[in-house]
């Protein structure tokens, strides 16, 4: 078992392939586990969770080994939607609009990709922001592949 706060490599190097294409976006070793950011502010922070610390998350939804825990912002109109589902999403314990995600072997990794694209939405200047197509704007909508 790794070392709490450790995120298997296969889970960091998924996430950074996403987080390579935001403008200014910038990985650093956060309090536990990884986080990428722009300018001060957090986009994505991953981590495998140590179930002695009390860090939330909800912990009837964990069976076995400690759970690797990514949390991110959402649009405010989107979180109850995106909560309210259950596994793998929870509505995070701070902030307005902070939401976590369970990460393993069920990761739809698309549906990471669009969720860490509109937490960078949320947190980057506008003009930077404007720099990632709209998923509403048909001439823009990126394939599968995040191109």
């Amino acid at each position: 078992m790794s070392a709490p706060g450790d995120v298997p490599p296969e889970i960091l190097n998924r996430l950074r392939s996403i987080c390579r294409g935001l403008p200014e976006a910038y990985e650093e070793p956060a309090w536990i586990g990884v986080r990428w950011r722009i300018r001060q502010r957090t986009i994505a922070h991953v981590y495998t969770a140590d179930p002695d610390r009390n860090l939330y998350y909800p912990r009837d939804l964990v069976t076995g080994e400690p759970p690797i825990v990514m949390t991110f912002r959402v649009p405010d109109d989107d979180l109850l939607g995106l909560t309210e589902s259950g596994f793998p999403y929870f509505r995070a314990a701070w902030g307005r609009n902070v939401a976590g995600a369970f990460l393993g072997d069920h990761t739809d990794w698309n549906e990471i990709t669009d969720l860490i694209t509109d937490s960078y939405r949320e947190m980057a200047p506008k003009f930077l922001a404007a720099r990632i197509p709209s998923p509403t704007d048909p001439k823009q909508v990126r394939g599968v592949d995040g191109s």
